[in-house]
């Protein structure tokens, strides 16, 4: 059994890294316990390991009476000077060794219980050291097994978990894959230190580019916001205080080989890229792109913006489902209403109302008659002087007498404007 200990002891001392006293004093608790349970409630019970040799030993330290009442805390004052001392006295208080005949194998037992519990706790504690400072980064593994949605990540020495919230819904994954994921957290709860890993976070996007674009990674370029909706789209805007450097063509790269490989990545997730502005106006314009704007109008109180855009560019700028403009918003910060412009019609509405009363008045006759001609193609009185009575009467729906009434004021109108 001593050889067992000091074995394992060497073993997980020099291929684990876990320092022999402290597997030592794991062992030397695990057996404390056991010896209480063999020997029972000793007083002052405690165990003892040469490290070198591996023996154990437990020890209670007992008084000495002139007769025992209590054999768990007293030695007789025969026994003790049998055993320990000639010198002993009545009242004195010796270390007697009170190691039970079977202790070797419960001993042993424990030991490897010992060793392996320390073990996982010094795996965990080692997973935490060398993660705790690690969150924010991208690291790289294989995807081990699959627990109910959440997907368990082989990081090589450690595992780390991507749980269904950071999954990206478009993304299919099984079980050998090399995947890349953002470190969100370590969190060293109840079960011991955990990586929490993601892929939909707007910070995976962000250290991509980092990565990719050497301008970012020295700082020449800088990225001013991220809005993602993982697995369809990404809005990042960037800015340079260089005037000399341009953010999104430096972003982009030659032919687009940056932002292709960042593209790739996130399995055609599409990745618009544009220009930050302090200028609202131009931030959003630059965001809706390609949509073409018609007008934009600012409520700076309510931190508004309501757009105005043809009907062929509407879905284009609202996106589908939405998408677009919720993504603007969530770039800018400002609530965005997209609607279709209506001045064209509303022009052209005012127009004919206009010509409705200027033939109403012309004609002498009401505003709903001269609408209904109006809108039989009859917009002014020179046109009417043309037509027939009957026409007249099938366009309004009224009798061939004030059909006639119509016809000869409108010839008279004519009669008028052609003798000035």
């Amino acid at each position: 059994m001593n050889s067992e200990i000091l074995a394992g002891l060497d073993f997980f001392e020099r291929d684990k890294g876990i320092k022999r006293e402290v597997l030592l004093e794991a062992i030397n608790n695990a057996l404390l316990t056991a010896a209480r349970k063999a020997v029972g409630p000793a007083r002052d019970l405690r165990v003892e390991i040469d490290p070198k040799s591996g023996n154990i030993k437990a020890i209670a330290k007992l008084l000495v009476v002139e007769r025992v009442v209590n054999k768990h805390d007293e030695i007789s004052l025969t026994e003790a000077k049998k055993r320990i001392s000639e010198e002993a006295q009545i009242g004195d208080e010796l270390d007697v060794q009170v190691t039970p005949k079977d202790f070797g194998r419960i001993a042993a037992q424990t030991a490897r219980q010992a060793i392996m519990q320390r073990l996982r706790q010094a795996e965990k504690e080692m997973i935490y050291d060398e993660f705790k400072d690690r969150a924010g980064e991208i690291i790289s593994g294989t995807v081990r097994r699959f627990e109910r949605s959440d997907v368990i990540v082989d990081l090589g020495k450690f595992e780390g978990v991507m749980p269904n919230r950071e999954r990206v819904t478009t993304e299919e994954y099984s079980v050998g894959d090399r995947i890349r994921a953002y470190v969100v957290a370590v969190e060293n709860g109840v079960r011991g230190p955990e990586i929490i890993l993601s892929r939909s976070h707007p910070n995976f996007v962000r250290r991509l580019f980092e990565m990719e674009v050497a301008e970012i990674a020295d700082r020449t370029v800088e990225i001013k916001g991220i809005a993602r909706e993982a697995g369809h789209r990404t809005k990042i805007a960037v800015w340079s205080a260089n005037e000399k450097v341009d953010p999104v063509g430096a972003c982009v790269g030659m032919r687009g080989a940056r932002v292709k490989n960042i593209v790739r990545e996130l399995n055609n997730e599409k990745v618009d890229i544009i220009r930050w502005s302090t200028d609202i106006k131009e931030l959003v314009l630059e965001s809706l792109k390609p949509a073409k704007v018609k007008s934009l109008t600012l409520d700076e109180g309510k931190r508004n913006v309501v757009i105005k855009v043809d009907a062929d560019q509407l879905s284009l700028a609202i996106g589908k489902r939405g998408q677009n403009a919720r993504l603007t918003s969530r770039l800018t910060g400002w609530d965005i209403s997209i609607e279709k412009d209506e001045s064209v019609r509303e022009a052209f509405a005012q127009n004919v109302e206009k010509s409705v009363l200027s033939l109403a008045t012309a004609l002498g006759i009401d505003v709903d008659t001269a609408r209904k001609l109006t809108e039989a193609g009859m917009v002014s009185a020179d046109v009417i002087a043309t037509a027939d009575a009957t026409d007249i009467a099938d366009a309004i729906g009224c009798d061939p007498a004030q059909a006639e009434q119509i016809f000869s004021a409108a010839q008279r109108g004519l009669a008028g404007s052609n003798a000035a």
